[in-house]
């Protein structure tokens, strides 16, 4: 059974919309190592339909990062969304309907990991049902002041602590599973 794990580029003060505005000073090779692991162990990636049309549209024509893009372009994709009619990037389902007894026949169908990066709103909707087994938060030390939190008007959701580690940006890889307890 696969499990579903969301990594995140986020903020001391919560933020995770464009990182690409604030993450890049932190970059150096252990966070490259973490994000490289985690595209390695993804036997399928899961989107909401805003990262998927802006994925979709970057990966697929980009110069840049050429071994990210062909891990993105080749790996299977799925894509929660009750809007998006259909997928045209290569190995992509749009995941529709009855979203929370697919993803969890997904999971059970699938052996490996099925990574996420980035999409909020669908994490904040997986941890609500149940449904997300890994938070990895890359917490960086800066202040954002404005964009969309990763949780914003969420119910309380326990989390625990599996792994912390601490990188010379001073940037803290912290992964939380579901507190069930």
């Amino acid at each position: 059974m696969a499990k579903i794990i969301s990594s995140f580029f986020i903020s001391v003060d919560g933020v995770v919309e464009s990182p690409d505005q604030w993450h890049f000073p932190y970059w150096n090779d252990e966070m490259g190592a973490v994000v490289q692991a985690g595209v390695q162990s993804a036997v399928a990636m899961l989107m909401g339909r805003k990262l998927y049309e802006e994925w979709s549209a970057y990966w697929t024509s980009t110069d840049a990062d050429q071994d990210f893009a062909v891990a993105l372009n080749n790996v299977r994709k799925y894509v929660v969304s009750s809007t998006l009619e259909k997928a045209d990037w290569d190995n992509t389902t749009v995941i529709s309907g009855d979203v929370a007894g697919k993803v969890r026949e997904l999971k059970e169908q699938t052996d490996g990991d099925i990574q996420m990066s980035g999409s909020a709103t669908t994490v904040r909707w997986l941890l609500a049902n149940g449904l997300l087994d890994e938070l990895n938060l890359l917490v960086h030390p800066i202040v954002v002041g404005h964009g969309q939190r990763l949780f914003e008007d969420t119910p309380t959701h326990p989390l625990k602590l599996v792994k912390s580690e601490t990188f010379q940006t001073g940037v803290l890889n912290l992964t939380y599973a579901p507190d069930a307890d």
